[in-house]
């Protein structure tokens, strides 16, 4: 029987199949079969020497600015405010006129103390016109009582010779003790006068101090700036009632000094410790004692445009955030900052020295610490170190480099340990971040020392206008 189409395909096909089989086994036969895979090229990675240079280790922190003074305006008496003298925002200075309350009631007060004063004044001249007069009949008095006296030892004399009478003698004893009840009755008014001149003096102390004390409070009634700095809006509109002179006074106002301006900010205790730690061995002065520079730069800027110093360190710890206030002072001529903004400091965190910088990118971590990779001799090496923080985009290397290896910057993913691997010189790029490399404490003459802005009492008097 002849077999089916579809048979002979099959069988057609699986011939073929054997015949190209079996010429492949022949070629393999007459060739060298392979011993196994092929070695694997050695990576590439990129190397460079890590960057040695003298740096001062800035620390970072994140300050406040505050207002070297800020004042609250208010009242100081009570009244009817008349006037605002002040546009609302600018800068005003020191006595600028800024709020007028209403004047008549006080001028008033002021009129009635000066006619008390008059009255005073005229009371001591009355009772020194008294004094006088009773001095004078106090001697009128004593020359009659001696006159007395005399007549009355004579007629004794006499009576004792009886050339006078009984009679004349008891006239005499009682003028003489007429006259002398008289020199008494005068030094009483004399002492009554002079009691009279030390109550008029006394009166007329208080008249003055009622006279100042209304003075004090008809200048009160013309509000005068006692700093000069950026005021803010008015509180209070001209018409109403405002009270003043008590701990709830009307607040009217208030005033910021814009120059120089102050930024603090804490740290923690473990950057005291350190601090102080620097202080005691002399690398670095303490801040309490050296006016350390300081830079600042603002959420806008790159880099630290800004350069003040240190002005205050705080003496204790705040329990509730265990860490310590500190405050530096810039210039701020350009008056760019404003109190309440947030700025980025940077203060020295050592003495100047010479460290070892490279990539964080050359870094790898593991659970238990940071490492390297270096090449050498055409292998690598791992070498485990210990970092600092970061200086010119550079991490500081404080233990595990001295800057003379051939660092992997690239290919970390490629190195193994004890690997032999092909380098290519590569490069560490420093990117300055503005600060300096060696600092000294500010000099004396170039400190930034807040001058005392009040104004005194003696200087807010001013002329009163009736």
């Amino acid at each position: 029987m002849t077999p089916p189409p579809h048979n002979l395909n099959f069988l057609g096909k699986l011939a073929l199949g054997a015949g190209i089989g079996g010429m492949l086994l022949a070629v393999t036969g007459c060739g060298n079969a392979p011993s196994g895979p092929p070695a694997m090229p050695k990576p590439t990675v990129t190397v460079a020497q890590p960057i040695s240079k003298k740096i001062v280790e800035w620390d970072a922190y994140t300050g406040r600015m505050e207002a070297v003074d800020l004042v609250e305006v208010r009242a100081r008496v009570d009244g009817y405010l008349q006037s605002v003298h002040f546009d609302e925002g600018q800068i005003v200075e020191k006595n600028d006129l800024l709020f007028i309350v209403d004047p008549r009631p006080y001028e008033a007060e002021l009129a009635a103390a000066q006619a008390k004063l008059q009255q005073s004044e005229s009371q001591l001249k009355q009772a020194k016109a008294m004094t006088e007069v009773a001095r004078a009949n106090l001697l009128q008095s004593e020359a009659q009582l001696n006159l007395a006296d005399v007549r009355y030892k004579r007629t004794q004399r006499l009576v004792e010779r009886n050339a006078s009478s009984q009679d004349e003698l008891d006239d005499r004893e009682a003028e003489f003790l007429k006259a002398k009840a008289d020199v008494e009755g005068v030094r009483a008014s004399l002492n009554s006068s002079e009691a009279a001149i030390a109550t008029a003096q006394a009166e007329i102390e208080v008249a003055k101090a009622g006279v100042d004390t209304a003075e004090l409070n008809l200048q009160y009634t013309r509000i005068r700036a006692p700093i000069t700095g950026r005021i803010s809006r008015k509180y209070v509109t001209e018409g109403n009632l405002i009270a003043g002179g008590t701990a709830t006074s009307s607040l009217l106002t208030t005033i910021a000094s814009v120059q120089p301006i102050y930024c603090v900010f804490d740290a923690t205790e473990q950057d005291v410790l350190k601090y102080s730690r620097l202080a005691k061995s002399g690398e670095r002065e303490s801040s309490r004692v050296a006016k350390n520079p300081v830079y600042l730069g603002l959420m806008d800027e790159e880099g630290f445009l800004h350069q003040g110093h240190m002005d205050f360190v705080d003496n204790r710890f705040d329990v509730n955030t265990a860490s310590m206030r500190a405050r530096s002072v810039f210039a701020n001529e350009d008056e760019l900052l404003l109190p309440g903004m947030f700025a980025r400091i940077r203060i020295p965190g050592s003495a100047p020295h010479d460290a070892v910088l490279i990539p964080d990118s050359a870094i790898g971590t593991d659970q238990s610490s940071q490492y390297v990779y270096v090449v050498v001799d055409g292998v690598i090496k791992r070498q485990t170190i210990t970092s600092g923080p970061i200086i010119d985009g550079l991490r500081v290397i404080r233990e595990g480099l001295d800057g003379t290896e051939s660092l992997v910057i690239k290919g970390l993913m490629q190195s193994r340990p004890d690997a032999e691997v092909n380098t290519i010189d590569g490069t560490i790029e420093v990117i300055e971040d503005g600060l300096p490399d060696e600092y000294l404490p500010v000099p004396k003459e170039e400190w930034i020392s807040p001058a005392p802005t009040a104004v005194p009492i003696a200087d807010r008097r001013t002329e009163v206008t009736r």
